[in-house]
């Protein structure tokens, strides 16, 4: 399989030979014309202007990214009977001129053949089917010619002249072989000797201009090896390397001979398939050799006596003509790969259309996402919580983000791409301020609350600077009395991070005056330990909980057990997500301090809110 610049070298050797010959054949045509020839030195010059037009049209039309494999053979053939014709023609040149001995023009004969073939032995060596044939065209005549000489000296120069063949050839064989194993150095991965990346981008983009042309289908695998690193860390890189090497030798053993394989880097792998005139077959073909690979990864490799199990996620992307950009289709095979991750590892997802527009969508809420602070889009609007009388307590800021172009985008969508990208950190504290101004505005137009909640993003939350920033905020706008009434809520992944590190962050906070809670308790990973361990002061009942009162025994027990708990350790209780009479009622009876649901408002902006609480007070 020849590398893209095995076709960009050819390409750049035609205008070299054009010149080579045009400017040259005016000095042979000169000396023809001088020496009673000019007639057959016309005729041939006449023949170098009609190859040099040939391919200087061949060079014009060469343009690698845009051609199919059909398209670039056949330039190829053209180029390499172009490259013929034109050593033809000094092989010509040296049969007319070196039979003019009166004129000594068979001294510059003997030249140009000499020439000539040193001239293909250099520019042509990166490719043994012009180089071979080429040399021996040129340097043959001459042999014959010293030989036929019929002295001693012809013989004697027929045998040097074989010498230099012989010298030429090996000469053109050495360069040859260092040029291919730099190509095989530039283009394969040392470890599996599998294809690189940059040469499988390159061939995949090929492949693309190929299936335009035809118009079938292909399909991608993109495979990740499961807790590879696992591996690497605890039995050493060298074992790792090893099963590396395992997982290409059953790779292989899976796929045939027109598929190419490539290491992309560290655990990942990538495969190309065979053309396929329908996409249903080329899908149906991509799933089978997934389920193989998939089957056949995970069977037992035994390395060093050490017996290794691993398992493999593959996405799947088909392979049209109607991208113009190979890493498109990589990128969704990697997007479907990561879905197969999500879902539990060790299986098989293919890209789709419906996962194309999620995937759309979401680049373009992250590029949006980006702008939404300084174009104030991102605001916050207010869900009251109330008290066992039905006064309002307190209020839980939630983010809203309104944009110009994606309209209303949903907390739940965008939320976790913040925390993706890192934007949680700018979006987090434009939330603080904003909260922290509110609850100062209302402050002082009297309206009182024993709690002003906000959400803190665990990303934000281990952010080297969030403290220093919430003390500067606090500084900033809100006094000792308005301090103690800031709940941050936290979720139960918090126990999943550096524990002695989330408490240490918290004990600092709570000597500004702020206070914890924990969201959407029963979902997570906490436990009774670890809530001993956390300066709680609040928890509050996920609204999973809550919604199903009412529907079964088992989630009731669960709320009077969560409830239960938190009286034991003296916390707070808040339940979120109170719809209806019947939830609020089986609450009340069962000693919940708070409520929070669309059975008292939804969350509203700031002024409805105002509003609301001057009307229930």
């Amino acid at each position: 399989m020849r590398a893209p610049r095995f076709y960009d070298f050819l390409h750049r050797q035609i205008p070299v030979f054009i010149l080579l010959s045009v400017l040259p054949g005016l000095g042979y045509l000169l000396l023809g014309g001088l020496n009673g020839v000019f007639v057959p030195a016309f005729v041939w010059y006449l023949l170098v202007v009609a190859a040099s037009i040939w391919g200087w049209r061949l060079y014009r039309t060469f343009d690698f990214p845009t051609m199919g494999e059909h398209r670039r053979d056949r330039w190829y053939r053209q180029c390499t009977w172009f490259f013929y014709a034109f050593f033809l023609l000094w092989a010509l040149i040296f049969l007319l001129y070196v039979g003019q001995e009166a004129y000594k023009l068979h001294y510059i004969a003997i030249f140009t053949e000499i020439g000539a073939s040193v001239v293909a032995s250099s520019l042509l060596a990166s490719d043994r089917r012009l180089y071979r044939p080429t040399i021996f065209i040129l340097m043959v005549p001459l042999i014959v010619y010293f030989f036929l000489v019929g002295e001693w000296y012809g013989y004697v120069l027929a045998v040097f002249a074989c010498t230099l063949t012989w010298v030429l050839l090996y000469a053109a064989n050495s360069t040859h072989q260092l040029l291919m194993e730099a190509n095989h150095q530039a283009s394969h991965d040392a470890l599996t000797s599998l294809f690189n990346r940059q040469y499988f981008i390159e061939h995949l983009q090929n492949r693309m201009n190929s299936l335009s042309e035809s118009g079938e289908f292909a399909y991608l695998l993109l495979i990740d090896l499961d807790h590879f690193k696992n591996v690497n860390d605890s039995l050493g890189h060298d074992v790792g390397d090893q099963l590396l090497q395992g997982v290409v030798a059953r790779i292989q053993q899976h796929v045939t001979q027109d598929c190419v394989v490539a290491r992309l880097g560290g655990d990942e792998f990538i495969i190309t398939g065979s053309g396929f005139d329908q996409r249903e077959a080329c899908e149906r073909a991509a799933l089978d050799v997934s389920g193989q690979l998939v089957a056949g990864l995970k069977e037992t490799y035994i390395v060093d006596q050490h017996h290794l199990y691993i398992s493999a996620s593959i996405g799947v992307s088909i392979i049209s003509g109607r991208s113009a950009n190979a890493n498109r289709f990589i990128k969704e095979a990697d997007i479907a790969m990561y879905e197969v991750k999500a879902k539990g590892r060790d299986g098989v997802f293919m890209f789709n259309e419906e996962m194309a527009d999620r995937v759309e969508r979401h680049l373009e809420v992250e590029r949006l996402l980006h702008f939404a602070v300084a174009n104030d889009e991102v605001t916050l609007h207010y869900q009251p919580q109330l008290n066992r009388e039905g006064r309002v307590i307190g209020v839980e800021a939630l983010a809203r983000w309104n944009n110009p172009a994606l309209g209303f985008i949903s907390p739940v969508q965008f939320i976790p791409i913040a925390e993706q990208t890192g934007l949680i950190v700018e979006i987090g504290n434009h939330i603080l301020e904003t909260g922290f101004k509110t609850l100062r505005e209302w402050h002082d137009a009297g309206i009182e609350l024993d709690q002003f909640s906000i959400n803190i993003s665990m990303r934000q939350f281990t952010h080297q600077h969030f403290v220093a920033q919430v003390e500067e905020l606090v500084q900033r706008y809100l006094d000792d009395g308005l301090r103690s009434r800031l709940m941050f809520e936290i979720t139960e992944s918090v126990v999943a991070e550096d524990i002695n590190r989330v408490i240490l962050v918290m004990k600092r906070l709570k000597e500004s005056g702020i206070r914890f809670s924990m969201d959407d308790f029963g979902t997570g990973y906490s436990s009774l330990s670890s809530l001993n361990k956390l300066p709680l002061d609040e928890i509050k009942i996920d609204r999973i909980f809550v919604g199903a009162l009412g529907k079964n025994e088992e989630d009731r027990v669960m709320v009077t057990t969560i409830l239960n708990m938190a009286n034991i350790l003296k916390l707070k209780i808040v339940a979120e997500g109170v719809e209806t009479a019947e939830q609020l009622e089986f609450l009340r009876g069962h000693d919940c301090d708070a409520f929070q649901g669309y059975y008292y408002s939804m969350p509203l902006p700031k002024e409805q809110f105002a509003e609301y609480y001057r009307t229930r007070s």
